[in-house]
């Protein structure tokens, strides 16, 4: 980590109010904690330290630090012994945020739903060779507990979709893989409910609870390729929704 700049220099001290300072050092830091140069728990340099090096003053270095924090990437601690301290992100917390991120993604650039359920179904097919073979007891009953949640009568759209996700997401997380489950959150978290948003009201809630069933009865027999089979069938009936739902939103643009 090298000093942004000499305060003793008038060009440079006017440059380094042009510039976003805080920021810079904010970036400088993280990519020392990306680089593996500090580590999870690593106890940063104090404020005064920090200062030195980058040539800055404290308040600076408090913002930087500030950012950092917004991005969950340390943590503060009060006392003796105190100080900022590199974060350990757990999984659900990455998993959460990846979600976010991805439902603004698909949100904000207008992702077609073709290319979503492309991709949403593609990655999930990824998992269920080793749902197959590392699903525990606890994992199918997840999914046949959903199943008998969405044949309930009088389930509401919403708790549908809800379920829906969860079911899913235990195929998902029966992979047994962390990293896995940490990419498909933002597959499964935010391209599911979009697929639900613009399919559930045409789609046949029994043909959805038969699919569900011969996916987790295969992923209880341990059959990837029968799996896979249902994956894809899920994949076409909900591209056969979406393109009527689109279609019929253009007819009504069309003729208001």
């Amino acid at each position: 980590m090298k000093k942004l700049g000499s305060s003793n220099n008038p060009d440079k001290s006017a440059r380094k109010q042009s510039v976003d300072l805080p920021a810079q050092i904010a970036k400088a830091l993280r990519d020392a904690i990306l680089s593996g140069e500090l580590t999870a728990d690593d106890r940063l340099p104090s404020e005064s330290d920090l200062a030195d090096t980058f040539d800055v003053s404290r308040p600076t270095v408090r913002e930087a630090l500030k950012r950092l924090a917004a991005q969950s990437l340390i943590r503060t601690e009060r006392g003796a012994f105190g100080g900022a301290f590199v974060r350990r992100l757990s999984y659900p917390e990455a998993q959460t945020t990846h979600a976010t991120n991805s439902t603004l993604l698909l949100t904000i650039n207008e992702v077609s739903f073709d290319v979503a359920c492309e991709a949403r179904y593609a990655m999930e097919k990824s998992c269920t060779a080793l749902a197959c073979a590392r699903r525990s007891p606890d994992d199918l009953a997840a999914m046949r507990a959903e199943i008998h949640r969405q044949s309930q009568t009088g389930l509401s759209d919403e708790a549908f979709c809800a379920s829906d996700v969860a079911l899913h997401r235990t195929l998902v997380d029966a992979a047994g893989n962390p990293i896995l489950s940490y990419q498909l959150a933002g597959a499964v978290e935010a391209m599911q409910p979009l697929m639900n948003m613009i399919t559930f009201s045409a789609r046949s809630r029994e043909h959805i609870v038969g699919l569900h069933t011969r996916l987790t009865d295969a992923i209880d027999t341990r059959d990837p390729q029968v799996a896979d089979l249902v994956l894809v069938e899920l994949e076409q009936y909900t591209l056969e929704l979406g393109a009527g739902f689109i279609a019929n939103r253009a007819a009504r643009r069309a003729n208001p």
